[in-house]
């Protein structure tokens, strides 16, 4: 391995751990060293890497510190609230793919392109957004920056990976061992459990998150999210109320000009953008850009993106190339 940082990635056993490993390799992230962490029972189990084979160790209390400088975690909110806290204050970075810190008030939750900016010295533990969450606001925060957002409606599509290996698994054996309903033969509009208000907990994790990263709380914003019968890819059904008068093709264009966006959006020829095509891709797709006629100032768009990677693993790890720019680590 070439000269660069010392990073580890805990939870490497699991799908979004090892996307992770993958996602730092092809993006050239400067590694001299890369070790992996998950728990006992995946111990001793190997991940491919520059062409070498990493062992996995057993996370314990002691693996977390100098000369480890960043740990990406993916390996659930408890293992992050028990072992982050530990790393950061043996001077690690953190980087975490749970809900764990995502809400905690002195914790950044961080989209790189539209918020890495704020990060310091002093960030010990980053949080990760939602996975829908992620690929909304990307084409969402430029549009608030210019014209304000008096109100979002988000209806997501997404796919069972999200759910991780035991929901890849109820679609391809088309059992109920994650979820409640053979997935194949239904859409199912739950993820994760139902609170008081009737919202489910990934449905106020959108509303919630999207106030945060836009540092914004007088926007109004809703959520429904639906388990699709799809391995890998969310999509996003995005409506969006401005408080200035905008021109639809403008706001198309200044979409397609953000870093990491892609715009498909070519109705005459029926191209839109689809989950099976943007399954390995880092980038955020953004179609259907139209006026909503039934309200002033209205906007729909359709956002599709791999939600293991700039929904997870990609996006954890631009968190760690910001941080390496910005002379930070």
């Amino acid at each position: 391995m070439s000269n660069g940082y010392h990073i580890a990635v805990v939870g490497a056993s699991g799908v979004v751990g090892r996307t992770i490993v993958e996602v730092l390799e092809e993006r050239g992230v400067p590694v001299s060293k890369l070790q992996l962490f998950a728990s006992a029972r995946s111990a001793g189990k190997t991940v491919p890497f520059k062409g070498e084979d990493v062992v996995i160790e057993e996370l314990t209390e002691e693996s977390l510190a100098a000369p480890i400088q960043i740990a990406i975690f993916s390996a659930g909110g408890e293992t992050s609230k028990k072992f982050a806290p530990i790393a950061a204050a043996n001077g690690v970075f953190v980087i975490d793919n749970s809900s764990a810190f995502r809400m905690d008030d002195d914790k950044k939750l961080i989209v790189p392109e539209i918020n890495g900016k704020i990060l310091t010295t002093e960030d010990k533990v980053i949080a990760n957004p939602n996975c829908s969450t992620i690929q909304s606001v990307v084409p969402i925060a430029p549009i608030h920056e210019k014209y304000g957002i008096k109100r979002i409606v988000y209806n997501t599509y997404q796919a069972v990976s999200g759910a991780g290996r035991a929901g890849i698994e109820d679609l391809e054996n088309n059992t109920t061992n994650n979820f409640q309903y053979p997935i194949r033969e239904t859409v199912i509009p739950q993820i994760d459990v139902f609170l008081d208000n009737g919202y489910t907990k990934e449905e106020e994790k959108m509303i919630n998150e999207t106030h945060k990263i836009l540092n914004d709380y007088d926007v109004n914003v809703t959520a429904t999210c639906v388990r699709v019968p799809i391995k890998t890819g969310h999509a996003v059904s995005i409506n969006i109320e401005t408080e200035k008068p905008f021109d639809v093709d403008t706001v198309r264009d200044e979409i397609g000009a953000l870093p990491g966006v892609v715009i498909i959006d070519d109705i005459k020829n029926n191209r839109y953008p689809l989950q099976n095509e943007a399954e390995g891709k880092d980038e955020v797709f953004v179609g259907r850009v139209r006026r909503d006629n039934s309200i002033e100032n209205g906007l729909n768009m359709f956002v599709v993106a791999d939600n293991l990677r700039k929904g997870a693993a990609t996006n954890s790890v631009q968190i760690a190339e910001k941080l390496i720019e910005m002379g930070l680590v």
